[in-house]
C-alpha cells in the first residue's frame, strides 16, 4: 500500500473522529442545558401539555353586623359544562337543543362547541339551582348520563338589597371584591381556590373524568362588623327622609359612631344602590340623562354615574365643616386657658380681619355676650376672637393633633386627604379656620374629632370591623380600640359637653333637641365657595348643611354627623339647622333608648311627654269616660251603643296630655272619619287650634318643646287623608334661623 494513502485515511480517520467528538460534545452539552439548566421549565411546559389545570371557586366569607345578622353572603350555584367527547352525532341534536332551551343559548352555537375536541366547555356560570334541576330532569328523562357536567359554584348576595351598600361594597363576575368591606377585606373574604386537573392525551384532547384529580377549594373567613342594622336602619329612614324633604341633590351622608371605642355602628350614604345588582343606575334622573346620550359620550357618563353612586361619601368625599367645627375651637380655647365660659365678647354683626369684613351669620349681630352664649349663637366673631388668640401656630397644633391632617385609617378604601392651610396661614385664613371655612375635611375626620371632644379628649382609631372568623367560627382576629392621643383634657372636654349641651337645648342647634337625652350638639351651613368662584361668582352659591352631635352630654356614649349636599334653599335660604336637625333627632331618638341609654326627664320636660292611652274597650261608657277623665284626657263619644267597641288613639298608644279619646259604641260610629288638615307652618298654638277644630291629636316634635319661635315643617300624615277620629298625627317644628 501506497505511503500517501495511508496518509489520508489517517487524516480522514482524525476528521471523523473530531466530527464525532464535537458532536458528542454538542449533544452532551444540549444534555446538560436541558436537564439541568432548563430542566425545571422543561418539565413544566411537559406537564402544561398533558394536564389541564380548571380553577374551583372558594366560598366567599359572610359578613355579619355586629349581633350576627346575615349582611353579605355567598350561595350555592351551578356551573354548566359540555363534554363534547363525549356526544355523538345520534345525541347531539337533543342536548343542544334541551340546553338552549333551558339556558336561553343559540342551538347553533352550541352544536359547534359540541364539535370541540374536549371534555369540559363551560356553557353558563352561575346556574341559579331551580335552572340547575330543570337540566337535571331533563338528563334523567333522556337517559343521558354523559355530556353535560353540573359543577357547583358560588353567587353574592346581599339580603337586605341597598342597606348599608356603600359600607359593604360589591363583588364582581369572579367573585372579587370591588368597592366597600368587599374590595377592603378581599384577601380574608376570598379564601383559596380548588383545582380540577384532568389529563390530555397524545393528540391533546381532553382525556375522561376518571383521569382528573380535584383539590378542594378552602372557604374564605367571614367578618362580624361593628356596623349595628337596628341603628343603620333607624340612620338611613331617616336620612332618606331629610333628602326628600330638603330636594337634597348631590347626596347625604350619615355616620354614628362609639365615642369611646370608635366603632362604626352605622354608616350610610342616600342617593346608593343596590349591591345585588351594581352597575344598574338607582337614580332615574341619572339614567335619564346617560341614556340622552350616545356613543363613547354615553359610555363615559354611564362610567361616571356608577363610581358616583358606588363612592362613599362619609369616607371619600371633602366638605367644608362650617360651624359644626367650632367644637373643636371652643375646645383649643378652654385647654389653652385663653377664654373660659364667661369671657366677655362683643358682636356687632361683622368683625374686621387685615383688610377683610367678615359677617356674622346674624345680620345685626348679638351685641355683648359672653363665650358661652356665642357658642349658643353660633356667632362667628366669637370665634375669629378666639382663633386670634390661639395664633396660627397653636391653632394648627390642635387642628393636627385632632387629626385633620392625616386619613383616619378607617378600615375602608378610598379614604381621601384633608386641604388645609399648616402653621404659616395668613390672619384672613386663620379667621375663616376658626369657624369651619376655608378648609376641607372628610365626614369620618369630623366624627372622630367630635368624639374625642365627647370622651374626655382621646383620639380614637374608627373602624367598621370587630372580628374576622374562619370557617368554624372560631376568632381569628379581634380589633381592639386603639387611643391615638390625649388632645384635650378631661375637664375641657366636660366644660365643652356642658356648653353644647345648652346649645342644642336653647340655642342654634335646638332642633337636634331630644327631651331626656341630653344632646350635645352644634350645627352647620357651610358655603361651597371654590365651586362658586370657579364659576367666576355666578349663579346660585350652593351649601352643605350639617348636625354633629353626641349624647348624654354628661356621659357620652353615641355621636352622629349627617349632612345634606346642595339641598334645595328654602325661601331664598338655605337653613343648616331646620335641614340637618330633624333627621339627628328623629334618628337619635330611636337610636339612643335602642343602645340602651337611659333618658332623664327634667320637670319641664316631664310636662309636655305624651302619655299612654288607657284601655277602655269593653267598658260601658260611663266607666270609659270617668277613666279617661281621671288621667286628664278629653273624651268624645260617637255611637248610640253603651259598651266602648273601638277607641282612637288604640290602648297603650301615645297620646298629649289633655288630648282627646275618641270611643265607638256601635259598629255604624266605627266608620266615622275626618280630614286631616294642613298642619305645616304653623305655630304650636296655630297647630294645636287647627287639630282641635279637625278632631284629631297631634304629638310635637323638634324644636317647639324648647324653643319659643318654631313652625312646623312636617306633618306624619299628609293633608286631605281621611282618618279615624281622634287619630294621631306627628309634626315635626324647626327654628328657621340660617346659621353658619
Amino acid at each position: 500500500m501506497a505511503k500517501g494513502t495511508t496518509i489520508r485515511m489517517w487524516r480522514r480517520t482524525a476528521f471523523l473522529l473530531a466530527i464525532l467528538i464535537i458532536g458528542f460534545a454538542v449533544v452532551v452539552g444540549s444534555l446538560f442545558r436541558l436537564q439541568l439548566v432548563q430542566g425545571e421549565e422543561m418539565q413544566t411546559r411537559a406537564v402544561d401539555q398533558y394536564l389541564k389545570d380548571t380553577s374551583i371557586s372558594a366560598k366567599r366569607g359572610t359578613i355579619y353586623d355586629c349581633n350576627m345578622k346575615v349582611l353579605a353572603k355567598s350561595a350555592g350555584v351551578w356551573k354548566v359544562v359540555l363534554e363534547p367527547n363525549y356526544i355523538t352525532d345520534d345525541n347531539r341534536g337533543l342536548i343542544c337543543n334541551g340546553l338552549s332551551q333551558i339556558l336561553g343559548l343559540d342551538k347553533a352555537d352550541l352544536i359547534e362547541r359540541s364539535k370541540k375536541k374536549t371534555y369540559y366547555d363551560v356553557v353558563q356560570n352561575k346556574v341559579e339551582t331551580d335552572v340547575k334541576d330543570q337540566i337535571v330532569a331533563f338528563k334523567e328523562e333522556n337517559e343521558i348520563t354523559n355530556g353535560i357536567r353540573l359543577i357547583p359554584d358560588y353567587k353574592r348576595y346581599y339580603p337586605y338589597g341597598k342597606f348599608a351598600s356603600s359600607v359593604l361594597g360589591f363583588t364582581g363576575s369572579d367573585n372579587q371584591g370591588l368597592a366597600g368591606i368587599e374590595a377592603q377585606y378581599d384577601s380574608e373574604l376570598t379564601g383559596v381556590p380548588g383545582r380540577l386537573v384532568t389529563a390530555k392525551n397524545a393528540v391533546g384532547t381532553d382525556m375522561p373524568f376518571d383521569y382528573e384529580q380535584m383539590v378542594d377549594a378552602q372557604n374564605g373567613h367571614s367578618l362580624v362588623l361593628t356596623i349595628d342594622e337596628v341603628v343603620q336602619h333607624f340612620l338611613e329612614k331617616y336620612l332618606e327622609e331629610g333628602v326628600a324633604n330638603s330636594g337634597t341633590r348631590n347626596r347625604a351622608c350619615g355616620i354614628v359612631m362609639d365615642v369611646n371605642t370608635g366603632a362604626i355602628l352605622g354608616m350610610a350614604v342616600k342617593g346608593d344602590f343596590d349591591p345585588n345588582d351594581p352597575f344598574t343606575l338607582s337614580d332615574p334622573k341619572e339614567q335619564a340623562a346617560v341614556d340622552a346620550l350616545q356613543g363613547e359620550e354615553r359610555t363615559k357618563a354611564l362610567n361616571e354615574a356608577r363610581q358616583k353612586q358606588w363612592r362613599n361619601k362619609c369616607v371619600s368625599d371633602t366638605y367644608y365643616p362650617g360651624s359644626v367645627f367650632k367644637m373643636v375651637t371652643a375646645s383649643m380655647g378652654l385647654e389653652e386657658g385663653i377664654i373660659s365660659e364667661n369671657t366677655s365678647f362683643s358682636c356687632p354683626g361683622y368683625y374686621v380681619v387685615a383688610d377683610r369684613r367678615i359677617s356674622c351669620w346674624k345680620s345685626g349681630g348679638h351685641g355683648s355676650e359672653t363665650f358661652a352664649q356665642g357658642l349658643c349663637n353660633s356667632c362667628n366673631p366669637v370665634f375669629i376672637q378666639v382663633g386670634e388668640k390661639l395664633g396660627p401656630e397653636t391653632f394648627f397644633k390642635y387642628f393636627e393633633a385632632f387629626g385633620f391632617t392625616q386619613k383616619t385609617g378607617i378600615d375602608l378604601p378610598g379614604e381621601s386627604r384633608s386641604i388645609y392651610y399648616d402653621e404659616t396661614m395668613g390672619p384672613v385664613e386663620l379667621a375663616t379656620e376658626s369657624f369651619g371655612q376655608n378648609f376641607s375635611i372628610t365626614p369620618i375626620q369630623m366624627i372622630t374629632a367630635a368624639a374625642a371632644v365627647a370622651n374626655g379628649g382621646y383620639l380614637v382609631q374608627p373602624h367598621v370591623v370587630a372580628q374576622v372568623i374562619d370557617d368554624e367560627g372560631n376568632i381569628v382576629r379581634t380589633t381592639d380600640t386603639t387611643v391615638k392621643r390625649q388632645v384635650i383634657s378631661n375637664e375641657t372636654s366636660r366644660r365643652v359637653s356642658a356648653m353644647l349641651q345648652e346649645t342644642a337645648t336653647t340655642g342654634t342647634a335646638k332642633n337636634g333637641y331630644i327631651a331626656g337625652y341630653r344632646v350635645a350638639g352644634k350645627t352647620g351651613t357651610s358655603e361651597k365657595i371654590a365651586e362658586w368662584v370657579a364659576q367666576g361668582k355666578q349663579g346660585e352659591k350652593k351649601y352643605i348643611a350639617s348636625y354633629c352631635g353626641y349624647a348624654p352630654a354628661d356621659d357620652p356614649q353615641v355621636a352622629m354627623l349627617v349632612f345634606f349636599d346642595e339641598p334645595l334653599p328654602q325661601g331664598g335660604q338655605v337653613f343648616g339647622s331646620a335641614i340637618a336637625g330633624p333627621p339627628f333627632a328623629k334618628a337619635m331618638s330611636e337610636i339612643l333608648p335602642y343602645l340602651g341609654v337611659e333618658a332623664k326627664y327634667t320637670e319641664e320636660e316631664l310636662a309636655k311627654l305624651d302619655t299612654s292611652t288607657p284601655d277602655v274597650l269593653g267598658k260601658n261608657v260611663q266607666e270609659a269616660q270617668n277613666t279617661l277623665q281621671s288621667a286628664e284626657l278629653d273624651v268624645k263619644v260617637y255611637g248610640q251603643g253603651e259598651t266602648v267597641l273601638s277607641q282612637v288613639p288604640e290602648p297603650g298608644k301615645s297620646i298629649p296630655k289633655s288630648g282627646c279619646v275618641v270611643l265607638f259604641t256601635d259598629e255604624e260610629s266605627t266608620s266615622q272619619t275626618v280630614t286631616v288638615p294642613n298642619l305645616v307652618g304653623l305655630t304650636l298654638s296655630q297647630a294645636n287650634s287647627v287639630a282641635a277644630n279637625a278632631g284629631i291629636n297631634i304629638s310635637i316634635s323638634g324644636a317647639a318643646l324648647t324653643g319659643n319661635n318654631a313652625v312646623s315643617n312636617l306633618q306624619s300624615i299628609p293633608e286631605g287623608s281621611q282618618v279615624p277620629p281622634g287619630t294621631m298625627v306627628t309634626v315635626d317644628f324647626v327654628e328657621l334661623d340660617s346659621v353658619e
